[in-house]
Protein backbone atom coordinates (compact mmCIF):
# COMPACT_ATOMS: atom_id res chain seq x y z
CA UNK A 1 0.00 0.00 0.00
CA UNK A 2 2.94 2.36 0.65
CA UNK A 3 4.00 1.68 -2.93
CA UNK A 4 0.51 2.68 -4.07
CA UNK A 5 0.74 5.91 -2.07
CA UNK A 6 4.11 6.75 -3.64
CA UNK A 7 2.49 6.49 -7.07
CA UNK A 8 0.45 9.59 -6.20
CA UNK A 9 3.69 11.54 -6.50
CA UNK A 10 5.34 9.69 -9.38
CA UNK A 11 2.88 8.04 -11.78
CA UNK A 12 1.87 9.76 -15.01
CA UNK A 13 -0.99 12.16 -14.22
CA UNK A 14 -3.39 10.99 -16.93
CA UNK A 15 -3.04 7.35 -15.93
CA UNK A 16 -3.16 8.16 -12.23
CA UNK A 17 -6.23 10.40 -12.52
CA UNK A 18 -8.04 7.76 -14.53
CA UNK A 19 -7.13 5.06 -12.00
CA UNK A 20 -8.22 7.20 -9.05
CA UNK A 21 -11.27 8.80 -10.66
CA UNK A 22 -12.92 5.94 -12.53
CA UNK A 23 -13.70 3.89 -9.42
CA UNK A 24 -14.92 7.09 -7.74
CA UNK A 25 -17.02 8.03 -10.80
CA UNK A 26 -18.55 4.56 -10.92
CA UNK A 27 -19.04 4.62 -7.15
CA UNK A 28 -20.74 8.03 -7.22
CA UNK A 29 -22.96 6.96 -10.13
CA UNK A 30 -23.88 3.89 -8.16
CA UNK A 31 -24.54 6.09 -5.13
CA UNK A 32 -26.88 8.24 -7.22
CA UNK A 33 -28.71 5.11 -8.31
CA UNK A 34 -29.82 4.51 -4.72
CA UNK A 35 -32.29 7.37 -5.01
CA UNK A 36 -32.93 6.99 -8.74
CA UNK A 37 -33.96 3.35 -8.36
CA UNK A 38 -36.15 4.20 -5.36
CA UNK A 39 -37.87 6.95 -7.36
CA UNK A 40 -38.52 4.73 -10.39
CA UNK A 41 -39.99 1.87 -8.39
CA UNK A 42 -41.99 4.19 -6.13
CA UNK A 43 -43.38 6.11 -9.12
CA UNK A 44 -44.37 2.91 -10.91
CA UNK A 45 -45.57 1.05 -7.82
CA UNK A 46 -47.14 3.78 -5.67
CA UNK A 47 -47.82 6.89 -7.82
CA UNK A 48 -46.99 10.54 -8.53
CA UNK A 49 -47.85 11.78 -5.03
CA UNK A 50 -45.38 9.27 -3.60
CA UNK A 51 -42.65 10.94 -5.70
CA UNK A 52 -43.61 14.21 -4.00
CA UNK A 53 -43.33 12.50 -0.61
CA UNK A 54 -39.89 11.24 -1.58
CA UNK A 55 -38.90 14.76 -2.72
CA UNK A 56 -39.80 16.05 0.75
CA UNK A 57 -37.78 13.30 2.45
CA UNK A 58 -34.76 13.68 0.18
CA UNK A 59 -33.35 16.89 1.78
CA UNK A 60 -33.31 15.13 5.16
CA UNK A 61 -31.29 12.29 3.63
CA UNK A 62 -28.93 14.84 2.10
CA UNK A 63 -28.54 16.51 5.50
CA UNK A 64 -27.59 13.17 7.09
CA UNK A 65 -25.13 12.53 4.26
CA UNK A 66 -23.70 16.01 4.86
CA UNK A 67 -22.38 14.86 8.22
CA UNK A 68 -20.68 11.93 6.52
CA UNK A 69 -19.10 14.38 4.07
CA UNK A 70 -18.12 16.67 6.95
CA UNK A 71 -16.12 13.91 8.65
CA UNK A 72 -15.00 12.05 5.53
CA UNK A 73 -13.70 14.91 3.38
CA UNK A 74 -12.10 16.67 6.33
CA UNK A 75 -10.22 13.52 7.30
CA UNK A 76 -9.39 12.77 3.65
CA UNK A 77 -7.66 16.14 3.28
CA UNK A 78 -5.58 15.49 6.41
CA UNK A 79 -4.82 11.86 5.52
CA UNK A 80 -3.64 12.45 1.94
CA UNK A 81 -1.37 15.34 2.98
CA UNK A 82 -0.10 13.46 6.05
CA UNK A 83 0.81 10.43 3.95
CA UNK A 84 2.52 12.73 1.45
CA UNK A 85 4.60 14.09 4.34
CA UNK A 86 5.24 10.58 5.70
CA UNK A 87 3.29 11.26 8.93
CA UNK A 88 1.47 7.91 9.33
CA UNK A 89 0.52 8.46 12.96
CA UNK A 90 -1.49 11.56 12.05
CA UNK A 91 -3.17 9.72 9.17
CA UNK A 92 -4.12 6.77 11.42
CA UNK A 93 -5.55 9.02 14.13
CA UNK A 94 -7.59 11.03 11.64
CA UNK A 95 -9.16 7.87 10.20
CA UNK A 96 -9.84 6.36 13.62
CA UNK A 97 -11.49 9.50 14.95
CA UNK A 98 -13.80 9.68 11.92
CA UNK A 99 -15.09 6.16 12.51
CA UNK A 100 -15.93 6.96 16.14
CA UNK A 101 -17.65 10.31 15.64
CA UNK A 102 -19.64 8.94 12.67
CA UNK A 103 -21.41 6.45 14.90
CA UNK A 104 -21.98 8.91 17.74
CA UNK A 105 -23.41 11.68 15.54
CA UNK A 106 -25.58 9.22 13.60
CA UNK A 107 -27.31 8.12 16.81
CA UNK A 108 -27.70 11.72 18.01
CA UNK A 109 -29.41 12.62 14.72
CA UNK A 110 -31.69 9.59 14.53
CA UNK A 111 -33.32 9.72 17.99
CA UNK A 112 -34.69 13.32 18.07
CA UNK A 113 -35.61 13.16 14.37
CA UNK A 114 -37.76 10.07 14.98
CA UNK A 115 -39.53 11.82 17.86
CA UNK A 116 -40.32 15.01 15.93
CA UNK A 117 -40.72 13.48 12.46
CA UNK A 118 -44.05 15.12 11.50
CA UNK A 119 -43.16 18.75 12.32
CA UNK A 120 -39.77 18.27 10.67
CA UNK A 121 -41.37 17.03 7.45
CA UNK A 122 -43.92 19.88 7.51
CA UNK A 123 -41.02 22.32 7.89
CA UNK A 124 -39.38 20.66 4.88
CA UNK A 125 -42.46 21.43 2.77
CA UNK A 126 -44.76 18.41 3.23
CA UNK A 127 -48.38 19.14 2.38
CA UNK A 128 -51.27 17.20 3.95
CA UNK A 129 -51.39 15.06 0.84
CA UNK A 130 -47.65 14.25 0.75
CA UNK A 131 -46.98 13.89 4.50
CA UNK A 132 -48.06 10.23 4.87
CA UNK A 133 -45.68 9.16 2.10
CA UNK A 134 -42.66 11.11 3.36
CA UNK A 135 -43.29 9.99 6.95
CA UNK A 136 -43.50 6.29 6.01
CA UNK A 137 -40.22 6.61 4.11
CA UNK A 138 -38.24 8.62 6.68
CA UNK A 139 -39.27 6.54 9.71
CA UNK A 140 -37.20 3.72 8.22
CA UNK A 141 -34.37 5.81 6.75
CA UNK A 142 -33.67 7.52 10.10
CA UNK A 143 -32.97 4.15 11.71
CA UNK A 144 -30.03 3.88 9.33
CA UNK A 145 -28.57 7.37 9.96
CA UNK A 146 -25.40 5.97 11.63
CA UNK A 147 -24.91 3.64 8.65
CA UNK A 148 -25.24 6.50 6.13
CA UNK A 149 -22.71 8.69 7.97
CA UNK A 150 -20.25 5.84 8.54
CA UNK A 151 -20.47 4.80 4.88
CA UNK A 152 -19.74 8.31 3.58
CA UNK A 153 -16.84 8.76 6.02
CA UNK A 154 -15.34 5.32 5.41
CA UNK A 155 -15.44 5.65 1.63
CA UNK A 156 -13.63 9.00 1.78
CA UNK A 157 -10.94 7.50 4.02
CA UNK A 158 -10.36 4.65 1.56
CA UNK A 159 -10.01 7.12 -1.33
CA UNK A 160 -7.62 9.32 0.67
CA UNK A 161 -5.15 6.45 1.07
CA UNK A 162 -5.25 5.79 -2.67
CA UNK A 163 -7.70 2.85 -2.69
CA UNK A 164 -10.66 4.20 -4.62
CA UNK A 165 -11.66 0.67 -5.63
CA UNK A 166 -12.76 -0.16 -2.09
CA UNK A 167 -15.14 2.81 -2.03
CA UNK A 168 -16.46 1.85 -5.44
CA UNK A 169 -17.07 -1.79 -4.49
CA UNK A 170 -18.84 -0.83 -1.25
CA UNK A 171 -21.30 1.32 -3.20
CA UNK A 172 -21.74 -1.21 -6.02
CA UNK A 173 -22.60 -3.90 -3.47
CA UNK A 174 -25.14 -1.65 -1.76
CA UNK A 175 -26.82 -0.40 -4.92
CA UNK A 176 -26.91 -3.83 -6.54
CA UNK A 177 -28.67 -5.21 -3.49
CA UNK A 178 -31.00 -2.19 -3.40
CA UNK A 179 -32.07 -2.79 -7.00
CA UNK A 180 -32.88 -6.43 -6.16
CA UNK A 181 -34.73 -5.66 -2.92
CA UNK A 182 -36.80 -2.67 -4.13
CA UNK A 183 -39.25 -4.62 -6.36
CA UNK A 184 -39.44 -7.43 -3.81
CA UNK A 185 -40.48 -5.15 -0.95
CA UNK A 186 -42.65 -2.78 -3.03
CA UNK A 187 -44.47 -5.20 -5.32
CA UNK A 188 -44.24 -8.70 -3.79
CA UNK A 189 -44.50 -7.78 -0.09
CA UNK A 190 -46.71 -4.77 -0.95
CA UNK A 191 -44.83 -2.46 1.48
CA UNK A 192 -45.06 0.58 -0.81
CA UNK A 193 -42.75 3.52 -0.09
CA UNK A 194 -41.74 1.99 3.26
CA UNK A 195 -40.43 -1.03 1.37
CA UNK A 196 -38.14 1.20 -0.72
CA UNK A 197 -36.70 2.72 2.46
CA UNK A 198 -36.18 -0.73 3.98
CA UNK A 199 -34.36 -1.90 0.85
CA UNK A 200 -32.05 1.12 1.07
CA UNK A 201 -31.16 0.59 4.73
CA UNK A 202 -30.47 -3.13 4.35
CA UNK A 203 -28.25 -2.39 1.34
CA UNK A 204 -26.28 0.24 3.24
CA UNK A 205 -25.81 -2.13 6.18
CA UNK A 206 -24.19 -4.69 3.87
CA UNK A 207 -21.89 -1.97 2.45
CA UNK A 208 -20.82 -0.97 5.96
CA UNK A 209 -19.96 -4.61 6.78
CA UNK A 210 -17.76 -4.72 3.67
CA UNK A 211 -15.92 -1.52 4.71
CA UNK A 212 -15.41 -2.72 8.28
CA UNK A 213 -13.92 -5.93 6.94
CA UNK A 214 -11.48 -3.90 4.82
CA UNK A 215 -10.31 -1.72 7.71
CA UNK A 216 -10.28 -4.28 10.54
CA UNK A 217 -8.53 -7.12 8.68
CA UNK A 218 -5.47 -5.01 7.89
CA UNK A 219 -6.07 -4.61 4.15
CA UNK A 220 -5.81 -0.84 4.60
CA UNK A 221 -2.51 1.01 4.91
CA UNK A 222 -4.06 2.78 7.91
CA UNK A 223 -3.81 1.02 11.25
CA UNK A 224 -6.63 1.36 13.76
CA UNK A 225 -4.68 1.02 16.98
CA UNK A 226 -6.05 1.85 20.42
CA UNK A 227 -4.37 5.27 20.15
CA UNK A 228 -5.91 5.93 16.71
CA UNK A 229 -9.38 5.01 18.02
CA UNK A 230 -9.13 7.45 20.94
CA UNK A 231 -10.90 10.76 20.39
CA UNK A 232 -8.30 13.51 20.10
CA UNK A 233 -9.74 17.04 20.30
CA UNK A 234 -7.04 18.57 18.11
CA UNK A 235 -7.60 15.99 15.35
CA UNK A 236 -11.39 16.30 15.59
CA UNK A 237 -11.21 20.11 15.30
CA UNK A 238 -8.96 19.81 12.22
CA UNK A 239 -11.32 17.31 10.61
CA UNK A 240 -14.35 19.51 11.27
CA UNK A 241 -12.70 22.72 10.08
CA UNK A 242 -11.56 21.13 6.81
CA UNK A 243 -14.82 19.27 6.29
CA UNK A 244 -17.05 22.31 6.82
CA UNK A 245 -17.02 23.39 3.12
CA UNK A 246 -18.26 19.97 2.00
CA UNK A 247 -20.79 19.93 4.82
CA UNK A 248 -22.03 23.38 3.86
CA UNK A 249 -22.35 22.35 0.23
CA UNK A 250 -24.39 19.28 1.18
CA UNK A 251 -26.36 20.85 4.03
CA UNK A 252 -26.85 24.00 1.97
CA UNK A 253 -28.39 21.85 -0.73
CA UNK A 254 -30.74 20.40 1.87
CA UNK A 255 -31.68 23.86 3.18
CA UNK A 256 -32.28 25.16 -0.33
CA UNK A 257 -34.41 22.08 -1.06
CA UNK A 258 -36.61 23.01 1.90
CA UNK A 259 -37.10 26.52 0.49
CA UNK A 260 -37.63 25.09 -2.99
CA UNK A 261 -40.23 22.57 -1.83
CA UNK A 262 -42.16 25.30 -0.03
CA UNK A 263 -41.89 27.67 -3.01
CA UNK A 264 -42.88 24.94 -5.47
CA UNK A 265 -45.85 24.04 -3.31
CA UNK A 266 -46.93 27.70 -3.17
CA UNK A 267 -46.54 28.54 -6.86
CA UNK A 268 -47.11 25.15 -8.51
CA UNK A 269 -48.76 22.76 -6.05
CA UNK A 270 -47.99 19.10 -5.35
CA UNK A 271 -47.31 18.35 -9.03
CA UNK A 272 -44.47 20.92 -9.07
CA UNK A 273 -42.86 19.28 -6.02
CA UNK A 274 -43.12 15.85 -7.66
CA UNK A 275 -41.75 17.20 -10.95
CA UNK A 276 -38.72 18.76 -9.31
CA UNK A 277 -38.21 15.53 -7.36
CA UNK A 278 -37.76 13.69 -10.66
CA UNK A 279 -35.61 16.44 -12.23
CA UNK A 280 -33.41 16.47 -9.15
CA UNK A 281 -32.75 12.74 -9.58
CA UNK A 282 -31.81 13.34 -13.22
CA UNK A 283 -29.45 16.16 -12.24
CA UNK A 284 -27.89 13.98 -9.55
CA UNK A 285 -27.23 11.29 -12.13
CA UNK A 286 -25.28 13.84 -14.19
CA UNK A 287 -23.50 15.61 -11.33
CA UNK A 288 -22.34 12.54 -9.41
CA UNK A 289 -19.59 11.67 -11.94
CA UNK A 290 -18.21 15.18 -11.39
CA UNK A 291 -17.91 14.51 -7.68
CA UNK A 292 -16.24 11.22 -8.60
CA UNK A 293 -13.61 13.10 -10.62
CA UNK A 294 -13.22 15.57 -7.75
CA UNK A 295 -12.74 12.73 -5.26
CA UNK A 296 -10.14 11.12 -7.52
CA UNK A 297 -8.46 14.51 -7.93
CA UNK A 298 -8.35 15.36 -4.20
CA UNK A 299 -5.82 12.77 -2.90
CA UNK A 300 -3.53 13.35 -5.90
CA UNK A 301 -3.63 17.13 -5.40
CA UNK A 302 -3.30 16.88 -1.61
CA UNK A 303 -0.37 14.44 -1.76
CA UNK A 304 1.59 16.46 -4.33
CA UNK A 305 0.90 19.75 -2.55
CA UNK A 306 2.20 18.15 0.67
CA UNK A 307 5.24 16.78 -1.21
CA UNK A 308 5.89 20.24 -2.82
CA UNK A 309 5.46 18.84 -6.35
CA UNK A 310 3.65 21.85 -7.74
CA UNK A 311 3.96 20.99 -11.43
CA UNK A 312 2.01 17.80 -10.81
CA UNK A 313 -0.59 19.77 -8.85
CA UNK A 314 -1.20 22.16 -11.78
CA UNK A 315 -1.31 19.27 -14.25
CA UNK A 316 -3.90 17.25 -12.35
CA UNK A 317 -6.01 20.38 -11.81
CA UNK A 318 -6.07 21.14 -15.54
CA UNK A 319 -6.85 17.58 -16.60
CA UNK A 320 -9.60 17.19 -14.00
CA UNK A 321 -11.37 20.33 -15.19
CA UNK A 322 -11.19 19.28 -18.84
CA UNK A 323 -12.62 15.81 -18.18
CA UNK A 324 -15.34 17.19 -15.88
CA UNK A 325 -16.41 19.71 -18.54
CA UNK A 326 -16.59 17.04 -21.25
CA UNK A 327 -18.83 14.88 -19.05
CA UNK A 328 -21.09 17.86 -18.27
CA UNK A 329 -21.38 18.80 -21.93
CA UNK A 330 -22.40 15.27 -22.94
CA UNK A 331 -25.01 14.91 -20.20
CA UNK A 332 -26.52 18.38 -20.65
CA UNK A 333 -26.90 17.63 -24.38
CA UNK A 334 -28.88 14.48 -23.57
CA UNK A 335 -31.17 16.39 -21.21
CA UNK A 336 -31.63 19.21 -23.74
CA UNK A 337 -32.51 17.02 -26.73
CA UNK A 338 -34.39 14.20 -24.96
CA UNK A 339 -36.12 15.66 -21.86
CA UNK A 340 -39.42 13.82 -22.36
CA UNK A 341 -37.69 10.46 -22.70
CA UNK A 342 -35.53 11.01 -19.60
CA UNK A 343 -38.52 12.07 -17.50
CA UNK A 344 -40.67 9.19 -18.74
CA UNK A 345 -38.19 6.72 -17.24
CA UNK A 346 -39.56 7.78 -13.86
CA UNK A 347 -43.21 8.57 -14.57
CA UNK A 348 -45.87 8.33 -17.26
CA UNK A 349 -47.84 11.27 -15.79
CA UNK A 350 -48.29 13.68 -18.79
CA UNK A 351 -48.54 16.75 -16.53
CA UNK A 352 -45.24 15.90 -14.82
CA UNK A 353 -43.48 15.26 -18.14
CA UNK A 354 -44.79 18.48 -19.69
CA UNK A 355 -43.80 20.69 -16.75
CA UNK A 356 -40.44 18.93 -16.36
CA UNK A 357 -39.53 19.33 -20.04
CA UNK A 358 -40.23 23.06 -19.85
CA UNK A 359 -38.28 23.59 -16.61
CA UNK A 360 -35.31 21.50 -17.79
CA UNK A 361 -34.42 24.05 -20.48
CA UNK A 362 -33.72 26.63 -17.77
CA UNK A 363 -32.05 24.41 -15.18
CA UNK A 364 -29.41 22.91 -17.51
CA UNK A 365 -28.35 26.22 -19.08
CA UNK A 366 -24.98 26.34 -17.26
CA UNK A 367 -24.68 22.61 -16.58
CA UNK A 368 -21.78 22.16 -19.09
CA UNK A 369 -19.56 24.33 -16.85
CA UNK A 370 -20.49 23.01 -13.41
CA UNK A 371 -17.47 20.66 -13.47
CA UNK A 372 -15.12 23.65 -13.27
CA UNK A 373 -16.90 24.86 -10.15
CA UNK A 374 -16.85 21.42 -8.49
CA UNK A 375 -13.15 20.73 -9.19
CA UNK A 376 -12.20 24.32 -8.33
CA UNK A 377 -13.76 24.18 -4.88
CA UNK A 378 -12.23 20.72 -4.27
CA UNK A 379 -8.80 22.12 -5.15
CA UNK A 380 -8.90 24.47 -2.15
CA UNK A 381 -10.01 21.63 0.12
CA UNK A 382 -7.19 19.40 -1.16
CA UNK A 383 -4.49 21.97 -0.35
CA UNK A 384 -6.01 22.78 3.07
CA UNK A 385 -7.24 26.34 2.36
CA UNK A 386 -10.42 26.54 4.38
CA UNK A 387 -11.74 30.03 3.60
CA UNK A 388 -12.05 29.80 -0.21
CA UNK A 389 -13.28 26.21 -0.02
CA UNK A 390 -15.90 27.31 2.52
CA UNK A 391 -17.14 30.26 0.44
CA UNK A 392 -17.17 28.32 -2.84
CA UNK A 393 -18.97 25.45 -1.14
CA UNK A 394 -21.64 27.94 -0.09
CA UNK A 395 -21.74 30.00 -3.27
CA UNK A 396 -23.77 28.00 -5.77
CA UNK A 397 -26.63 26.81 -3.59
CA UNK A 398 -26.74 29.02 -0.51
CA UNK A 399 -25.22 32.43 -1.21
CA UNK A 400 -26.63 32.69 -4.75
CA UNK A 401 -29.49 30.25 -5.37
CA UNK A 402 -31.30 30.72 -2.06
CA UNK A 403 -31.99 34.49 -2.32
CA UNK A 404 -32.92 34.10 -6.00
CA UNK A 405 -35.52 31.43 -5.15
CA UNK A 406 -36.93 33.69 -2.45
CA UNK A 407 -37.09 36.83 -4.62
CA UNK A 408 -37.73 35.95 -8.30
CA UNK A 409 -40.97 33.93 -7.84
CA UNK A 410 -42.59 36.96 -6.22
CA UNK A 411 -42.37 38.68 -9.60
CA UNK A 412 -42.31 35.81 -12.10
CA UNK A 413 -44.19 33.00 -10.33
CA UNK A 414 -42.91 29.46 -10.83
CA UNK A 415 -40.80 30.57 -13.82
CA UNK A 416 -38.75 32.62 -11.36
CA UNK A 417 -37.80 29.38 -9.60
CA UNK A 418 -36.55 27.83 -12.83
CA UNK A 419 -34.61 31.00 -13.77
CA UNK A 420 -32.85 31.00 -10.40
CA UNK A 421 -30.76 27.96 -11.33
CA UNK A 422 -28.84 29.24 -14.39
CA UNK A 423 -28.27 32.65 -12.77
CA UNK A 424 -26.79 31.05 -9.63
CA UNK A 425 -24.69 28.59 -11.66
CA UNK A 426 -23.25 31.34 -13.86
CA UNK A 427 -22.29 33.58 -10.95
CA UNK A 428 -20.78 30.66 -8.98
CA UNK A 429 -18.67 29.72 -12.00
CA UNK A 430 -17.36 33.28 -12.32
CA UNK A 431 -16.47 33.43 -8.61
CA UNK A 432 -14.68 30.05 -8.70
CA UNK A 433 -12.58 30.84 -11.77
CA UNK A 434 -11.56 34.26 -10.37
CA UNK A 435 -10.50 32.86 -6.99
CA UNK A 436 -8.70 29.92 -8.58
CA UNK A 437 -6.70 32.09 -10.97
CA UNK A 438 -5.66 34.44 -8.16
CA UNK A 439 -4.51 31.53 -5.99
CA UNK A 440 -2.50 29.92 -8.80
CA UNK A 441 -0.77 33.25 -9.51
CA UNK A 442 0.03 33.62 -5.80
CA UNK A 443 1.48 30.10 -5.47
CA UNK A 444 3.53 30.43 -8.68
CA UNK A 445 5.06 33.70 -7.45
CA UNK A 446 5.81 32.08 -4.09
CA UNK A 447 7.47 29.16 -5.92
CA UNK A 448 9.59 31.51 -8.07
CA UNK A 449 10.72 33.50 -5.03
CA UNK A 450 12.15 30.32 -3.50
CA UNK A 451 14.26 29.66 -6.59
Amino acid sequence: MNKEMNKLGTEKIDKLLFKMSMPAVIGMMVNALYNVVDTIFIARGVGTDAIGGLAIAFPIQILIMAFGMLFGTGAASIISRALGEGNHDKANSSAGNVLIISGIVGILIAIPSMIFIEPILQLFGATDNLLPYSKSYMEVILLGAPLIIFLMGGNNIARAEGNAKVAMVSMVIGTGLNIVLDPIFIFIFNLGIRGAALATIISQFVSVIYLLNYFIRGKSSLHFTKHALTLQPKIVVSILSLGVPSFIRQAGGSFVAVILNNALGTYGGDIAISTFGVMNRLLMLGLMPLFGIAQGFQPIAGYNFGAKKMDRLWEVLKHSMVYATILCLIYSSILFFFPEFMLSIFSTDPELISLGSYAMNYIIMFLPFIGIQVVGSTYFLAIGKIAPSFVLGLSRQVILLLPLVLILPKFLGIQGIWLSFPIADGLALLLTVTWLVLDIIYLRKKELNKC
